[in-house]
């Protein structure tokens, strides 16, 4: 029989490759449905995990063993290989553990015609370690391509990410050695509704409001989070939050806008600090089921009113709010540590559409602030196209928006995810 950790990990993978599903979200119910707990469940979590992480340098290392290369090779097992590959160079599993467990997945979830090619190419594969395979993948490659198969990242991923950091190498070896470690889990208490202090963990590094979990364990088991009251946000994600809530205003400070709230933390942690001033909160997402996730996590709170329209084109007056948060739809390069799937899947074209509507979004946004309000936009990726170049597209030549400041977080300085926000006053 299949060792069932590795078996769910197989299925995870292959859920990932053909459904274009979410790792941290089918995986947790896979391992619920089969009763994985404990030890196990951190095994098949990394396991799976660090696999996606690592899957370009395990293509290239696969690709150099196969005698007709990786191209020959068919999805399902090659998703075991890589399963197999990561064992053997990254993970505390005996070669011969890592080689036979990985064979019988071969052999009871796909048949046995490629059993003897897997076990030859695996046993290949476990003769040299990590550093070994790296010095012959990467022969002959320089620079930025040379760090896409050793830090395993996409090349137009690595030479973005170095640009957004302003061309340091140092710095972007850095970040693409954090976008490969697990992120620890981080606790937001949401005020008037739970106390840092309450919650497990230590203090946040940033946010007055954080919770590093260092020791991992199951968030929905504490009672705060289970009960709304609190929730898993990284810091990053806050900071954008307070940014929003910290900008001063004169006048009015009565109704809030959140114009893609989904799927509802910084919305959660927008409302409650509104609730501590008075203030309502309009939190608007275009998609009805992430909607739903919206009004789950603002269940607490009375202040908030959860809408779903397209953001640009929203039934509000011009200038009815007092705050505007957009934190628009992006290629979430800021979360690739998160979301290892992300990297293999966006590509250079995605921009070409999100660049418009993330420019459509501030527009809208500058539109619905009040003079003397202030919006503030934010993505969760660094890269300069949605960044920068949106905010100087949207205020250049306008004589009635001052940008009075921009910030990018940093998963290799910070400890965040590579959030970027700016705050816009309108005159």
């Amino acid at each position: 029989m299949t060792d069932p950790v590795r078996s769910v990990a197989f299925h995870a993978l292959r859920a990932v490759a053909e459904q274009d599903a979410y790792v941290n979200l089918i995986l947790p119910a896979m391992l619920d449905e089969h009763h994985i707990e404990g030890r196990d469940a951190a095994f098949a979590t990394e396991l799976v995990h660090g696999t996606l992480r690592r899957q370009g340098t395990y293509d290239a290392i696969i690709d150099h063993v196969a005698s007709k290369g990786i191209g020959s090779i068919d999805p399902p097992v090659l998703d075991a290989l890589r399963l197999g590959t990561h064992q053997l160079l990254n993970m505390r599993v005996p070669a011969h553990a890592a080689v036979s467990t990985t064979v019988d997945v071969v052999r009871r979830e796909i048949g046995h015609k490629p059993v003897h090619f897997a076990n030859a190419l695996l046993r290949k594969i476990g003769q040299k370690d990590l550093d070994g395979w790296l010095a012959i993948v990467t022969e002959g490659l320089e620079g930025d391509a040379a760090r896409s198969v050793r830090a395993s990242h996409p090349l137009w991923i690595v030479t973005a990410l170095r640009e957004a950091l302003g061309g340091h190498g140092a710095q972007i070896d850095k970040l693409l050695a954090a976008d490969n470690a697990p992120p620890r889990v981080t606790l937001v208490a949401r005020p008037g509704l739970s106390r840092a202090e309450d919650l497990p963990g230590r203090p946040g590094e940033l946010s007055p409001y954080a919770r590093i979990l260092d020791e991992g364990g199951d968030p929905g088991a504490i009672p705060e989070v289970r009960d709304g009251r609190a929730g898993v946000q990284d810091e990053g994600s806050q900071l954008v939050a307070i940014a929003l809530a910290d900008a001063q205003v004169t006048g009015s400070d009565a109704r809030w806008l959140d114009v893609c709230a989904g799927p509802g933390g910084k919305a959660a942690l927008l409302g409650a600090l509104a609730a501590g001033r008075g203030a309502t909160l309009v939190a608007n997402e275009l998609q009805q089921h992430r909607a739903e996730l919206v009004r789950h996590g603002v269940r607490q709170l009375s202040n908030v009113e959860v809408t779903t329209f397209d953001g640009r084109e929203g039934p509000w007056e011009a200038g009815s709010f007092d705050r505007v948060l957009v934190d628009a739809p992006c290629t979430g390069l800021g979360a690739l540590r998160r979301r290892p799937e992300s990297r293999w899947r966006r590509r250079p074209a995605d921009l070409d559409g999100l660049v418009p509507l993330q420019e459509a979004l501030l527009t809208r946004a500058l539109e619905l602030v009040r003079p003397g309000g202030v919006v503030v936009y934010a993505t969760c990726s660094p890269h300069l196209r949605e960044t920068q170049g949106v905010v100087t597209a949207v205020t250049a030549g306008r004589s009635d928006v001052d940008v009075e400041s921009t910030h990018q977080w940093w998963p290799h300085i910070d400890g965040t995810d590579a959030m970027f926000c700016a705050v816009l006053r309108r005159q």
